[in-house]
């Protein structure tokens, strides 16, 4: 395939994206349902489906197929190694205690941001979010943080095959407007997302920095609108935010 060196194993891929076609709103599948949501042949589908149930991370009733807790171990060899969610989480739980709402800790992954750490309070979007969701980065207040502390050549490409989806009317689909933004972001060193990823969620995020500087990762504050409009929210919970990250940022650096 284009863009791929010769060392690629085409059938891993394909292997992979068997996986990925089951989520929370697809946790079972039929045959056809994975062939339609991979692009494979139901022939291809069906081998990848069964390898996958010999081994363990797939179960099966004869027509559905589900995923089985053992796939788990792919995520966890990443998470196992990673420190950050072990060093973030009591500062997050210290700043949900104070402002009384739901914070998270994401990387980017690609051209999405993939949660790492969460500690909610009450439940204010639609979706669950857990450790492993994904989200555009585009659409929320972690995803431009991290867009915004990328080098440039990175983010010229990024913003050169994007696209822009309007997941709510609030969404910016422009990527002119996107890229000035993501400007403004990199130079005030905070982001504030006003009911672009889902309505009535307001979500406001910082960076998290190595010592040498560079952006590793976002940890954000979540709102529900009635709490107040977006420069009360700024006001209330970007002081706690940020010393939140600076804590996190020390004791990275240790």
């Amino acid at each position: 395939m284009a863009g791929h060196s010769s060392d690629f194993v085409q059938s891993l891929e394909r292997g992979l994206s068997v996986i990925r076609a089951f989520d929370a709103e697809h946790a079972e599948l039929t045959l056809s349902d994975v062939a339609r949501s991979t692009g494979l042949t139901r022939a291809a589908a069906r081998r990848f489906l069964h390898t996958l149930v010999d081994l363990g991370y797939v179960s099966t009733d004869g027509r559905l197929f589900a995923l089985r807790p053992k796939v788990l171990e792919l995520g966890y060899a990443y998470l196992s190694g990673l420190e950050l969610p072990e060093i973030a989480l009591p500062h997050m739980e210290k700043l949900v205690a104070t402002v009384h709402e739901s914070s998270s800790v994401s990387v980017l992954d690609g051209d999405e941001v993939v949660y790492v750490a969460r500690v909610p309070t009450k439940r204010i979007m639609t979706v669950s979010i857990t450790v492993g969701t994904r989200f555009p980065a585009y659409a929320t207040a972690m995803g431009r943080v991290l867009l915004a502390g990328q080098p440039g050549e990175w983010l010229d490409g990024y913003l050169a095959s994007v696209r822009l989806l309007p997941l709510t009317r609030n969404t910016i689909v422009d990527v002119e407007v996107l890229r000035e933004e993501l400007r403004v972001i990199g130079e005030r060193g905070w982001s504030l997302v006003d009911q672009e990823l889902e309505e009535g969620l307001r979500s406001i995020a910082v960076p998290v920095r190595r010592a040498d500087g560079a952006v590793v990762a976002a940890v954000n504050v979540s709102a529900h609108v009635g709490r107040g409009d977006a420069a009360s929210i700024r006001e209330d919970l970007l002081p706690h935010l940020t010393s939140a990250a600076r804590a996190i940022e020390a004791d990275l650096r240790r």
